[in-house]
């Protein structure tokens, strides 16, 4: 069944290649931009399926604009690789898709993350909770989500879906895997860097992807749609990393805490531990967003066992050997 054509911008990362691999399987016809698209095979080839490769920037305006004809949906999941350049790239990277969706008449899919919101929310943490994030990251996807909520009141509609922490086999830049252990190899240690006894949010990419599917397939869809995922609840800071342990088998690695302050001495000229030292706040709360909207809208969370979805992320991650995988 042909659905439409989506653009999906970002799709050689964790959230967009799996928002594209998704939505082929859904039927519908993707478009993926990449300065580099004849890297990325031919459609019916490889890893990514049925999808159109187009050369393009997100950073130039006509170039996202001629990618997004006929789209849709336009899903804005391009991020800055290694955290950098945040200030200089993000704000442009969404106008230009903005503009291509209003010129498009398509809905943007952009998924959120936990970093608008700062303490004062933490205690009831929904959709409408008060937005004052306490990092530079954070103040920027709150302007993001201020121009989109400005798009929408006028002819652009959006679907935002905020989800915790990211994971799975194709997960890239997160904190799973850079932060619990090193891809590549089976680990000897597993680090845990948050406090004890305070929780933390997980999301399966896969099933992030499956929920924004459900959503855009709702026919009374608002024109300014915002939904939390609960994911996986790590309700004591334990259950993922023990998951991780146990998964692996004998011998099981080492469980130590994160050691923080080698990333402190480091930051200044990593900037991607830098921007971890800046999200240590995350891991300091017990941070959950409550999912009554999304359920109350599909009836369920689309949630796979965590055994599954964990051991389908170590056995991507290269860390359970090629027998496993």
């Amino acid at each position: 069944m042909d659905r439409g054509t989506a653009l999906v911008l970002g799709a050689t990362g964790g959230i967009g290649g799996e928002t594209a691999r998704a939505l082929v399987a859904r039927g519908w016809r993707v478009r993926a931009m990449s300065r580099a698209p004849a890297r990325m095979g031919t459609p019916g080839t490889g890893d990514m399926g049925e999808i159109e490769w187009v050369r393009g920037d997100a950073m130039v305006a006509a170039e996202v604009a001629a990618a997004a004809r006929g789209a849709t949906i336009v899903v804005h999941a391009v991020n800055p690789p290694g955290y950098r350049d945040w200030d200089k790239l993000v704000l442009p990277m969404l106008d230009n898709t903005v503009a291509a969706a209003r010129a498009a008449g398509a809905r943007i899919v952009l998924p959120g993350t936990v970093y608008n919101y700062g303490p004062d929310a933490f205690a009831d943490l929904h959709e409408d909770a008060p937005q004052d994030p306490v990092t530079v990251k954070g103040r920027i996807r709150v302007e993001m989500e201020r121009r989109l909520a400005a798009a929408a009141a006028e002819d652009v509609p959006v679907l935002i879906v905020w989800a915790g922490d990211f994971f799975g086999p194709r997960s890239g830049n997160t904190w799973f895997a850079q932060g619990l252990l090193k891809p590549g190899r089976r680990p000897r240690v597993v680090r845990n860097p948050g406090r004890p006894g305070v929780g933390h949010q997980w999301a399966y990419l896969p099933d992030v992807a499956e929920t924004m599917l459900r959503l855009l397939a709702q026919p009374d869809l608002p024109r300014f749609a915002r939904y939390h995922m609960d994911g996986h609840w790590d309700p004591d800071g334990r259950r993922m990393t023990e998951t991780i342990a146990r998964l692996l088998g004998d011998p099981r690695p080492a469980i130590r805490p994160l050691p923080w302050w080698a990333l402190r001495l480091a930051s200044p000229v990593v900037p991607t531990l830098r921007e971890m030292m800046e999200m240590r706040y995350l891991w300091e709360w017990p941070v959950r967003m409550r999912n009554d909207r999304l359920v109350a809208t599909l009836g369920e969370e689309p949630r796979t066992p965590l055994d599954v979805a964990v051991r389908s992320t170590l056995v991507g991650l290269g860390c359970l050997g090629p027998a496993a995988a």
